[in-house]
C-alpha cells in the first residue's frame, strides 16, 4: 500500500472514505480481495492477501477493526531479514493486544520502516503510527493523506488524492459515483514535475516513475497491483459500507474488479453488536435501526472513560 486519502466523519452522508493504491513487484504472489481467515481463533479479514508472506497490507473485520500498511522509503535501510510488514494488519485485526501493548510490539519487533493506519470503530478510534515516529498519534475526524512518508507529507500525489476525496464528498450523488470519481484519481498516471519531486534519496528517473498516483515501471516489474476504495454511506439511521477492489497487471488493459457491501458496518463504539460478514459481490440490505452518531469517539466521551 503506497498512497492512501482517509475521511473520517468529514461528510454527513460518507462518514468513512479510503481510497487506496498498493504497489508492488507484479512477480509477488497475491490474492485478490476475499474474507479468509488467518488463523485459529482470529477473525475471519476482508481483503486481498500477500501469498508469499501470508499478511495484507489493507483488511477489516466484521467487529469494526480496520488497518493499513504502507512502507517508508529508506534507501540503504532495507534489511532481508526483517519480518515482512504485511502481518502488521491481521495482528492488529486479532484483536487480542491491548492498544500499548500493541504498539509496543510492532515498534520493537523489527519491521523496516512502516506507517499503519489502524481504527477500531467499536471503541471510537483510529490512529496513526510508525517506527520512524516517536509515538503514535490519534487520528481526528478530518481528511488525511499518506504514502512512503510520515502522514500528511506534502508530496504532491497525496495532496491530489486528498483534494479529490474532498471535492467528492461534496458532490457525488451515490457510493457508486463516489467510488467511481476516486477509482479514476487512483489510476492517474502524471507524472510530478522535477522541480516539485520529493528527495527520498533515490535516483531521479526512478524518483519520477515513483510519483504518479498510478505507478508501472518502464520494465514492467513493478507498479500498482490494486486499487481499493471503501465507502461508508448513511441511509437514514443505517450505516453500509461498500468495499470495491480493482486489481491490475503489468501487460493486460483490462481491470478486474471485485466488491462487497457490509451492512451496519463500522459497529457503532457504544454498542456490541457486529456487522454480519457479506459475501465478496452481494449487495446486503440493513435489518435494524440504529441512532446514528460519528464513527469516532468525542474527546470529552474519551476523557470521561479514562
Amino acid at each position: 500500500m503506497c498512497l492512501v486519502a482517509l475521511a473520517i466523519d468529514a461528510s454527513h452522508r460518507f462518514p468513512l472514505v479510503v481510497a487506496a493504491n498498493r504497489d508492488e513487484f507484479y512477480a509477488r504472489p497475491t490474492a485478490r480481495l476475499a474474507w479468509w481467515s488467518p488463523g485459529a481463533s482470529a477473525p475471519d479479514i476482508l481483503g486481498g492477501r500477500d501469498l508469499e508472506a501470508g499478511g495484507t497490507w489493507l483488511g477489516l473485520t466484521t467487529g469494526g477493526r480496520v488497518a493499513l500498511v504502507t512502507n517508508v522509503r529508506e534507501p540503504g535501510r532495507n534489511d532481508a531479514a526483517a519480518p515482512s510488514r504485511g502481518e502488521i494488519v491481521p495482528l492488529w485485526l486479532r484483536g487480542d493486544l491491548p492498544t500499548d501493548r500493541f504498539w509496543a510490539r510492532i515498534a520493537l519487533t523489527g519491521y523496516r520502516g512502516f506507517n499503519l493506519v489502524a481504527a477500531d470503530f467499536a471503541r471510537g478510534e483510529c490512529f496513526w503510527a510508525s517506527n520512524r515516529a516517536p509515538h503514535p498519534l490519534r487520528i481526528e475526524r478530518g481528511v488525511y493523506g499518506l504514502s512512503n512518508a510520515m502522514l500528511d507529507a506534502p508530496w504532491p500525489k497525496v495532496r491530489a488524492l486528498k483534494a479529490r476525496v474532498q471535492a467528492a464528498l461534496g458532490t457525488a450523488a451515490s457510493p457508486q459515483a463516489l467510488s467511481s470519481i476516486l477509482l479514476d484519481a487512483l489510476g492517474d498516471r502524471r507524472v510530478t514535475p522535477d522541480a516539485d519531486l520529493p528527495a527520498t534519496g533515490i535516483a531521479l528517473d526512478l524518483e519520477r516513475a515513483l510519483s504518479a498516483a498510478f505507478i508501472r515501471t518502464p520494465d514492467q516489474s513493478y507498479g500498482t497491483r490494486s486499487s481499493t476504495v471503501i465507502v461508508t454511506e448513511r441511509r437514514r439511521r443505517y450505516l453500509l459500507t461498500h468495499v470495491y477492489e480493482r486489481t491490475h497487471s503489468p501487460t493486460s488493459g483490462v481491470a478486474l474488479m471485485r466488491q462487497a457491501v457490509l451492512k451496519n458496518w463500522p459497529p457503532r463504539y457504544s454498542d456490541a453488536s457486529l456487522a454480519a460478514a457479506a459475501p465478496v459481490s452481494d449487495v446486503e440490505v440493513p435489518a435494524a435501526k440504529k441512532r446514528v452518531r460519528s464513527l469516532l469517539k468525542p474527546e470529552r466521551a474519551r476523557a470521561h472513560r479514562a
